[in-house]
């Protein structure tokens, strides 16, 4: 099993070229089970739970055809389709629910795997299945498959999802696009990720409009076309670089990203004293000498803080000057990562969903252990600003969501090594 070395504490110095965006990646792959013709999607993140998705696809009956240093794949359907959604595929990312929607939309049964994916909360798919069933799905839930049928097309109608989930909008929006009909959707999750999605759905004559700030109607069409199109940049990635710029007093630029898609990140930045010049698709970053602490950050579902960043600026005021605090709204489990940074030397203390950071931490290079996505990489965020030697275990996590993100430290600055 591989794992990282880091030698701190390392300066962030240079420029990082950022990947293909994951979490709108595998929706857009997983709608193309809609399509009769060819899509081709180029700038695809080489990271794992992307080669999962292609693999589950062609368990379906997609044929696959990968190019350019497997970023662009071009994939169509063979006659043969099949429906089985297998655990052995769906286990390990929680993106494998979203072949439902399209499934049953284009073939009208399905026998899907409930999900597997990070430990970090219950995350049910009650409102997936709420939300198809309103279109016609009609489903059983039999030793852990979702077993779902509709008899012929789904219908077009009005849903308001009763919390907002960017699953249950994205699985439902693929599902609604060959619907008989208008579905309007309420309630909906915005992410980039999901207006990506659209725009991709939309570039193969789908007819998809928002039309409220959490309102999205569809208007079902008979077949969707043949297309080629290029997946948004990752603002996950984005802003973890961005963090490690402003924790290591770096210099960063960061290109293939729009930066208008996270002021509320690049506002909180400022805060604690970093310098953010933005361009077209360019951020260049400084990081301050002495970071400043902030009072409360608070995840929620987009335009404001994303909970996929909760750790990583956790690492971050732990380097402030004074107290600083984190409420984690989305999720019931997601500060697993605490642990792991208390042994560096980080003093955090837990009161139910908030975390109260003490600041000031002289962070000591340890043995750790990943415990999710993104809370491996907030491990590696400390280690780069801690004296001495640090050794980040299980980083499986991390490959399911970061491109090689040794080789892209390194060329800034850091000493990593990655042991098989």
């Amino acid at each position: 099993m591989d794992k990282f070395l880091i030698s701190g504490p390392c300066r962030i110095k240079g420029q990082i070229n950022i990947q293909g965006s994951k979490n709108a990646a595998l929706p857009i792959l997983a709608s193309t089970l809609l399509f009769d013709n060819a899509v081709v999607i180029e700038n695809l993140p080489r990271v794992k739970d992307i080669d999962t998705m292609l693999n589950l696809l062609k368990s379906l009956g997609s044929n696959i055809q990968i190019y350019n240093n497997k970023k662009t794949v071009r994939i169509s359907r063979i006659k043969n389709s099949k429906y089985l959604a297998s655990y052995s595929l769906v286990k390990t990312m929680r993106a494998g629910i979203l072949v439902l929607g399209p499934m049953i939309s284009k073939y009208h049964k399905s026998i899907t795997s409930l999900p597997g994916g990070c430990l970090i909360g219950a995350r049910p798919v009650n409102f997936h299945l709420n939300a198809l069933k309103k279109l016609g799905m009609k489903y059983e839930i039999k030793k852990g498959y979702i077993h779902a049928s509709s008899k012929g097309k789904l219908k077009g109608t009005q849903i308001k999802f009763s919390k907002i989930s960017v699953g249950a909008t994205e699985n439902t929006i693929i599902a609604a696009c060959l619907a008989k009909g208008k579905t309007t959707l309420k309630n909906c999750a915005i992410e980039p990720e999901i207006k990506d999605l659209t725009n991709f759905l939309n570039s193969g004559g789908a007819k998809i409009k928002w039309v409220g700030k959490r309102t999205c109607q569809i208007i079902g069409v008979e077949s969707l076309n043949q297309t080629r199109y290029s997946v948004m940049g990752d603002r996950i990635e984005t802003g973890t670089f961005c963090v490690a710029a402003t924790i290591s007093n770096g210099d960063l630029k960061i290109k293939n990203f729009n930066p208008k898609i996270i002021q509320t990140e690049i506002n909180i930045l400022k805060k604690t004293g970093a310098k953010i010049k933005t361009s077209k698709n360019e951020i260049h970053i400084k990081g301050p000498k002495n970071i400043k602490n902030i009072n409360s950050i608070i995840t929620k579902e987009y335009p404001n803080f994303p909970t996929d960043l909760q750790a990583q600026f956790m690492v971050l005021l732990c380097k402030a000057k004074g107290r600083s605090s984190i409420t984690e709204s989305i999720f019931e489990n997601r500060f697993m990562h605490v642990a792991e940074l208390r042994r560096l030397g980080a003093k955090i203390l837990i009161k139910e969903n908030r975390a109260i950071i003490a600041g000031n931490t002289q962070f000591i290079g340890a043995e750790l252990m990943s415990s999710d996505l993104r809370a491996s990489v907030a491990l590696v965020l400390a280690a780069i600003v801690s004296k001495g030697k640090s050794t980040i275990n299980r980083i499986y996590h991390l490959d399911r969501g970061y491109e090689k993100i040794e080789k892209k430290l390194q060329k800034v600055g850091v000493k990593i090594k990655r042991l098989t």
